[in-house]
């Protein structure tokens, strides 16, 4: 049992971590071994912000050892001779955690792939995102040690999605925690409640294709999956009604891009979700309790029907 929340204001920006945060504090009961923030920021749109790990964190019940911190430091310095080498200009460096940073860095090339595989041969080093707006913060606790650890209560911007997890088949560590990065497209994340049953095959078929995997969570194969599905040119909305065909399983999941927020729901629709809308704010949960956090007031809620796809943009 997991909880997933999104928001997206189409007229104006907010305080989206501050939102988003009260939003998966509402949903910890359904999980507080890791929780994850994906916020669209505003920014100016002229370089890419890089949110990267270079270790793990050790929480209760991690079999991890803690590496050394120059070990670390050391998987630092590749990095960024690696983004020399690629002509890749770092503007802005900050390092939130030993093991997590933060880079705004001008790049010119159009495709992100070769970037990606260049950064994430060094190991240990893994890309949590890379877009103009997405940054992905995820970590082990709850909502709110999340958002403090990270000082993210204060990030304006236009929309989110989280996720609040019990972890009950892959480890409970940063990998493996939600949301993920649509490898190797800028700005693409999602987040997922359910179970996916043909995980292995499709994620060897999509392997087969060059699509990489950091973990063996299941969720993450939707990021690569919707991924594969418009890099040969689908949009995001056909991508997402091709996975409720072409994925089995029982699932509930939400799609964020740089100007679009999207949710998917199964034909079996064993999943639940909520949903709240007006002409400027779209919010959803896995519980109403969610939505009640940003809306105290009075509102009209729904749930989507099973099978449904619906997409907004700002």
């Amino acid at each position: 049992m997991c909880g997933i929340a999104g928001l997206i204001h189409r007229n104006k920006s907010s305080n989206v971590g501050s939102e988003l945060q009260g939003m998966l504090q509402a949903l910890k009961h359904r999980g507080e071994d890791s929780t994850g923030y994906a916020l669209y920021g505003d920014t100016d749109g002229k370089n890419f912000i890089m949110r990267f790990k270079v270790g793990e964190n050790v929480g209760e019940g991690s079999s991890s050892i803690m590496e050394d911190v120059s070990v670390y430091d050391e998987r630092v310095k590749i990095v960024n001779a690696k983004l020399k080498e690629l002509g890749a200009n770092i503007i802005k460096e900050e390092r939130i955690l030993p093991y997590s940073l933060r880079y705004e860095i001008t790049y010119d090339a159009k495709d992100l792939r070769d970037l990606s595989e260049k950064i994430e041969s060094v190991p240990g080093v893994e890309i949590l995102s890379l877009g103009k707006s997405l940054e992905v913060i995820k970590d082990l606790g709850n909502a709110k040690e999340v958002c403090d650890r990270y000082n993210l209560g204060n990030l304006v911007g236009t929309h989110a999605i989280g996720h609040a997890r019990m972890a009950t088949e892959s480890g409970v560590d940063i990998k493996s925690a939600h949301p993920f990065w649509g490898y190797p497209f800028s700005d693409v994340s999602v987040v997922h409640n359910g179970q996916l049953t043909n995980y292995w095959n499709n994620r060897r078929v999509l392997e087969t294709k060059g699509m990489r995997f950091m973990s063996e969570c299941d969720s993450e194969l939707i990021a690569v999956y919707l991924a594969d599905k418009m890099r040969n040119g689908a949009s995001l909305e056909e991508g997402m009604k091709d996975s409720l065909h072409e994925l089995d399983g029982v699932f509930t999941y939400f799609v964020a891009t740089k100007n679009s927020l999207g949710m998917a729901k199964d034909t079996m629709a064993a999943k639940p979700l909520v949903l709240y809308e007006s002409d400027d704010l779209v919010a959803m949960g896995s519980e109403e309790i969610a939505i009640r956090s940003v809306l105290p007031q009075e509102i009209d809620t729904y749930d989507p029907f099973n099978g449904e796809v619906k997409v907004w943009q700002i």
